[in-house]
């Protein structure tokens, strides 16, 4: 009798590993939701679609973008955190989200960036760029220092908003560069792009999607950019390294995380079709009409981003004693 229940047990035993092991290997059987925790039309959105469009075709299921913005991302990323960690929620992660916000906001923000996510892929990295209305008197980022440092809190730079990405961007300038120049916060990269180019403020500090068209045309000078190399559309500009200032050569990024506990099966089918989409050369074509550059680094590679950043940003918050308004 106990050895009939011994292999009666083992055999259910079994049947249940393989039942589970059938289950990860037939993922995904539903369609995936994608939260983006930031509003449609917006970069995050645009990438994301991009990305998540071709590896639907890979994963032969929907994959349905869901926009929850507000507090700086920080909606959409809690709601994330607290999905099933099965696959079928996933959500896109930014330097705001996992980086920034905490930062700026080490209590309240109701999810932990480094412990409530397992990061599966970077889609794709976006240079940073620091430019002047071409009245200014600085054509180069040295002659621009100078002018800082001769005129001490007179000059003002525009970012998309209070200890967002940008403005920590700025501060980290100020801190690298011992100059003395004044914040002004806006509500979005679009209206601050358009107060820099009607020459209400002397310099914004952007992402380069939107201030590319302005840029190329005349309307902004660049001084320098947050790139590994100068830029195709801007091969006059030099980097931000090649001046001297490798700490402040931080791109943004966006991408793909799981809940934590998601099962590692799981998390290798999410990554194997990412990083498929992302080889694609209309995917990256697309990317690139965006100003971002396709990643598609492993999960290990881009857990190790996040909390570079997560450090970078604690840093500079800590220094430049800044906070969320």
């Amino acid at each position: 009798m106990k050895k009939t229940l011994f292999k009666v047990a083992s055999l259910a035993a079994f049947s249940f590993a393989a039942l589970s092991s059938v289950a990860h290997a037939a993922y995904p059987e539903q369609p995936i939701r994608v939260i983006v925790p930031f509003a449609p039309g917006g970069s995050t959105d645009i990438v994301t679609r991009i990305v998540t469009s071709k590896m639907s075709e890979i994963l032969g299921q929907s994959i349905v973008v869901d926009n929850k913005g507000g507090a700086g991302g920080a909606i959409g990323a809690r709601e994330a955190a607290r999905a099933k960690p099965d696959g079928y929620t996933l959500s896109i992660a930014t330097v705001s989200t996992l980086a920034v916000n905490p930062a700026c906001k080490p209590t309240g923000l109701g999810y932990d960036p480094l412990k409530d996510f397992t990061p599966v892929t970077n889609f794709a990295n976006v240079p940073n760029v620091v430019a002047v209305h071409p009245s200014f008197p600085a054509k180069t980022l040295d002659e621009f220092l100078k002018q800082l440092k001769d005129n001490p809190g007179k000059f003002s730079y525009a970012s998309s908003g209070q200890c967002g990405v940008l403005h920590l961007f700025g501060e980290a300038f100020r801190q690298a560069t011992d100059t003395d120049i004044t914040h002004v916060p806006y509500k979005g990269s679009g209206p601050a792009v358009a107060d820099a180019v009607g020459g209400h403020i002397e310099a914004i500090f952007d992402n380069i999607p939107s201030s590319l068209p302005h840029l190329v045309a005349g309307n902004l000078r660049p001084l320098a950019v947050a790139w590994k190399e100068r830029l195709t559309e801007l091969p006059d500009t030099p980097t931000f390294k090649e001046l001297g200032y490798e700490q402040l050569n931080r791109p943004v990024w966006y991408g793909l995380l799981a809940p934590a506990n998601t099962p590692k099966e799981v998390v290798d089918t999410i990554y194997k079709a990412a990083a498929q989409a992302l080889q694609d050369p209309a995917v990256k074509e697309s990317l690139l009409k965006q100003g971002a550059f396709a990643s598609g680094n492993t999960p290990e590679e881009f857990a190790k981003e996040i909390k570079e950043q997560y450090d970078w940003a604690h840093e500079v918050v800590k220094k430049g004693g800044l906070e969320l308004q």
